[in-house]
């Protein structure tokens, strides 16, 4: 079954570091045990504001770091769920069944499909995928402790 991310998108609250309330908590986690329950939620996090964060600058092979916060507020992430779903139109269902991240504010939820194996054709070669199973489980496994 395909996976999709679901992207929220930052706010000027979210990068202030302003924390929800002990209800806007319940509120999500309610939702949150309603993806549980249907068996389509694989993760979902809320992301420290990017005062917190970094971001690694590539120009050709030349890499800078440059720390946060960043000022675009617009293309900042939030925070993600993982879902399984059949399709983008029920990922979209899912989506649209989310309490508003913001609690009212301004902001929106991006959905995008994460690549499976199938979709890289021929380039991605067995053997490639082998070693990309080896990598999956041992970081699965390090998850475990």
């Amino acid at each position: 079954m395909p996976k999709f991310m679901m992207l929220v998108k930052a706010s000027a609250d979210s990068e202030a570091g302003v924390l929800p309330t002990t209800e806007q908590f319940a509120e999500m986690g309610k939702y949150n045990e309603e993806l549980v329950k249907a068996g389509v939620m694989l993760a979902g996090e809320g992301l420290h504001p990017t005062s917190r964060g970094a971001r690694i600058v590539f120009k050709g092979n030349n890499k800078t770091v440059v720390d946060g916060p960043f000022a675009e507020t617009k293309e900042l992430i939030a925070g993600f769920w993982i879902i399984q779903a059949k399709s983008l139109e029920e990922a979209i269902e899912w989506a649209r069944r989310a309490p508003n991240p913001h609690w009212g504010g301004d902001t929106n939820i991006e959905v995008r499909q994460v690549f499976s194996t199938e979709d890289f054709g021929e380039a991605l070669t067995p053997e490639l995928i082998a070693k990309q199973n080896e990598l999956r489980a041992m970081g699965e496994a390090n998850q475990r402790g």
